[in-house]
């Protein structure tokens, strides 16, 4: 079997296990606050093709991803890609001081609690990094994809 249908396939079965009840239907509201302490609607990035990524400054794993995840960026932001990346961090300081370190120019909120914000909970995040696809319409689409398939389903749903 293709690695591509493979890892799909698990991605599939991901899903089916953590989020099943999400898939297909419209994303709930998410509205955090960034380093400014201005609210950000995930909803006022309903028309673009949206990563939700769950992360946190201690997650080792986490910073590796956001190195790909600058590179997505940089690529696909033109043609209608945007960030939403919530930190679980507790230290709404320190989260602060390093996402502003780092010139990342998506869109960065904090819910502090690690695993008990409320934020986390409602995803059902239990481990980092974790990320979500959500279409033009603002339904969720696909869930913790990696390398070439990951890509490639950010193309296809651009082109939707």
């Amino acid at each position: 079997m293709n690695i591509k249908i493979i890892s799909l396939l698990w991605c599939m079965a991901s899903l089916q296990t953590i989020v099943a009840q999400k898939i297909g239907e419209q994303v709930p509201e998410i509205l955090l606050t960034n380093t400014k302490d201005s609210a950000v609607s995930l909803q006022s990035l309903k028309g673009k093709v949206v990563i939700l990524d769950f992360w946190a400054t201690w997650c080792g794993p986490c910073l590796q991803a956001n190195k790909t995840l600058s590179k997505i960026y940089k690529k696909y932001q033109p043609q209608g890609l945007e960030i939403y990346a919530v930190s679980l961090d507790a230290d709404k300081i320190k989260w602060s001081k390093f996402v502003k370190s780092q010139n990342w120019n998506w869109v960065q909120v904090i819910d502090a609690g690690i695993w008990s914000a409320p934020t986390a909970v409602n995803w059902g995040i239990d481990r980092l990094p974790t990320t979500f696809l959500i279409d033009k319409k603002g339904v969720l689409r696909y869930y913790n994809l990696h390398g070439t398939t990951f890509t490639n389903v950010i193309e296809m749903l651009l082109k939707e």
